[in-house]
């Protein structure tokens, strides 16, 4: 059995500048747990693959396509491949997200903007 403690996996570096965790990494698949503090946000990007979110903590702004909706906590939201989608935390607490992505991508995510 392999466990892990979400607090004792590394910050990475990411391009949104945000605390991102691998919490699981392997050729098939990949969670990461994002934090976004109040006021911070991910760049709009795109990415290769279908990707699952599931909301651990907090309420923050979704924006998938041309749709965008406030998500609280202890909810699924699906992201289509090849659609520009971006999180916004504009609460006063903490949001935390699992993004969850399988396929693993072989294909970079594409930025969009700022």
């Amino acid at each position: 059995m392999i466990t892990k403690k979400l607090s004792e996996v590394e910050i990475m570096d990411n391009a949104h500048d945000v605390d991102a965790r691998n919490l699981y990494n392997t050729d098939e698949a990949m969670i990461t747990v994002i934090t976004l503090n109040p006021g911070q946000s991910l760049k709009r990007h795109v990415t290769p693959v279908d990707v699952v979110f599931y909301v651990l903590e907090g309420t923050g702004i979704v924006e998938i396509g041309d749709e965008k909706m406030e998500i609280t906590k202890d909810t699924l939201v699906e992201s289509p491949k090849d659609i520009v989608h971006c999180w916004y935390n504009e609460s006063s607490k903490s949001l935390r997200f699992m993004v969850v992505k399988a396929p693993k991508p072989t294909k970079k995510t594409v930025f969009i903007g700022n």
